[in-house]
């Protein structure tokens, strides 16, 4: 019975490309998903070459690191934990900086680049990552907003930095709470503007969002919400946000940080279906057998999930198929943990398509909010301040967000 069910389940070659190989896998992006496909896939294959192109200096290093890096005193060069060459001696690849792909042509299998060099492919593996949402907003200051993406972003905001004292975050999710809680702890005044009327709106019920902000506002950061950026405009030397309120705020330096969009050009130029990201099964396959995408810019079985720990998984069931073994991508519960000192946080996001509703606990140490559907079961939750001590206990409840 037990042997019936796993043939039933098994993948064919077939069905995730040809695995005999004679030109390189190419791997197209050198994020945190680009590198962990190409370690994994060393793990398990030390033969087969591996070529990654990417348009940027190709160093490894941890993007999550890059919005607590100011408090705790760590500068943009340490952050860097090998340059391409050194990478490509670990890992036994070819590293390509500052190339770029132009084109994909999936029937004579061959990427293009900017200079019109053409590299046959057996695989092609699209880690192209994400773009921050730029707002169209209006004014003589909107050239002067900085965005924090990637290592160049975040050495260009550092430096921009200097002598500035106030600095405006637009956007209060994950990454805009981040920044404001590591600026704030370095000692800057903090202004946060958000449309929403709590910071981390998407991810907490209202009593956990008034938690954070509460303990935000304890060490200095200051809220504009339920209220848009509509300008900025440069006046003697500083920037003037004007919100939809019709009221402003002077300030240094402007931070945008209001979300994230895959990149889907390359993909959807060579034919490849996108919706909201790449579109790709779960055995991270695009709709072409030998082209295959992860991390910020896939959506994998209609979910796009720009965290570490679904690239993590992602990486090691590619690197299998890759090998020679086809698997598919299991996703477990994945808590995320806020990176906001001043009120820890953990949250493992619910599947609000299903019917369900948060019961909460509020205490002056903490919020201790948990998603439950219909009949009782736990869907997700949300841990602040001293509540975060049950994340074991809650994660190992809840349900694979893909089996």
């Amino acid at each position: 019975m037990l042997e019936m069910k796993k043939t039933a389940h098994r993948i064919s070659e077939k069905e995730c490309g040809d695995l005999s190989m004679n030109n390189p896998i190419i791997i197209v992006g050198s994020g945190l998903a680009g590198y962990a496909v190409a370690r994994e896939l060393r793990k398990l294959d030390a033969e087969t070459p591996i070529i990654m192109l990417t348009g940027d200096h190709g160093g490894f290093y941890s993007k999550p690191m890059l919005s607590n890096a100011l408090s705790s005193g760590k500068m943009p060069e340490s952050i860097l934990n090998g340059d391409a060459a050194q990478m490509a001696s670990q890992l036994k690849i070819s590293i390509r900086p500052h190339c770029r792909v132009a084109a994909i042509n999936q029937q004579k299998q061959t990427v293009t680049l900017t200079d019109g060099e053409e590299i046959s492919y057996d695989h092609v593996v699209l880690a192209l990552g994400a773009d921050q949402v730029r707002l169209p907003l209006s004014g003589s200051g909107v050239e002067k907003i900085l965005s924090v993406n990637d290592l160049d972003d975040y050495k260009k905001f550092r430096g921009e930095l200097g002598d500035k004292k106030r600095i405006s975050i637009i956007g209060a999710g994950l990454i805009g709470c981040e920044f404001a809680n590591d600026l704030a702890a370095a000692g800057y005044q903090v202004d946060v503007i958000d449309i929403s009327a709590q910071p981390l709106g998407r991810l907490l019920p209202p009593e956990g969002g008034a938690f954070l902000r509460q303990k935000l506002e304890a060490v200095g950061v200051v809220f504009h919400l339920n209220t848009s950026t509509q300008s900025i405009e440069q006046e003697n030397g500083h920037l003037r946000l004007t919100f939809a309120t019709g009221s402003s705020i002077e300030s240094d330096l402007v931070l945008s940080a209001v979300g994230l969009l895959p990149r889907t050009q390359l993909a959807a130029a060579a034919g490849i279906k996108i919706n909201r990201g790449i579109v790709v099964n779960r055995m991270l396959q695009t709709q072409f057998a030998n082209i295959y995408a992860l991390g910020d810019c896939a959506e994998v079985e209609g979910k796009v999930l720009p965290f570490v720990l679904p690239i993590s998984h992602a990486a090691r069931a590619l690197a299998a198929t890759l090998a020679g073994t086809p698997t598919q991508v299991k996703y477990p519960a994945m808590p995320v943990i806020v990176k906001t000192p001043a009120c820890p946080t953990v949250v493992s996001p619910p599947d609000f398509s299903i019917k369900g509703e948060w019961h909460v606990d509020v205490d002056q140490e903490g919020v201790k909010a948990l998603y439950r559907d219909e009949v009782g079961n736990l869907l997700g939750y949300a841990l602040l301040g001293t509540a975060v001590k049950e994340k074991n206990n809650l994660s190992a409840q809840l349900p694979p967000i893909l089996k």
